[in-house]
């Protein structure tokens, strides 16, 4: 059975109701940050990309859990969307989601959990389209 380690979804199916940014920091790498290394920031193992982690609040009633943290490469820090006007709230679109199960083993009974990965982020509206590339 040939299932990938980290699973291809849409934004639609794990933010239903869409998806609020509520920051972004560098994710680093707890081996490296343990050995004292001067730039302990994860890095994406395929390209060498440095790992941002983007702290999103799921607006979805239904959700188990109401902030959620979705890790993106990029060789500088994603620039977060505009807010709303008139709220905090600056609603983002996640590219190339994928999902990667693994089992939570703190706490007295070990449970399912998922990191969440995209390729890249992006503000909520129409797509800007560069000129001369089709659609």
């Amino acid at each position: 059975m040939a299932v990938p380690r980290r699973i291809p979804v849409r934004f639609e199916d794990v933010f239903p109701a869409g998806a609020f940014v509520l920051g972004v920091e560098a994710a680093n790498d707890y081996e490296k940050s343990k050995a004292g290394v001067a730039d302990p920031q994860e890095r994406d193992p395929n390209t060498g990309e440095r790992i941002w982690t983007v702290r999103v609040l799921d607006p979805d009633p239904a959700a188990r859990q109401a902030e959620l943290k979705v890790k993106v490469p990029s060789q500088v820090q994603p620039v977060l969307p505009e807010a709303l006007p008139g709220t905090p709230f600056r609603p983002v679109l996640f590219e190339g989601m994928t999902v990667t199960p693994w089992v939570d083993t703190n706490g007295q009974f070990p449970k399912q959990a998922y990191a969440m990965r995209a390729l890249r982020l992006r503000p909520v509206g129409p797509v800007r389209r560069q000129p001369g590339v089709a659609a």
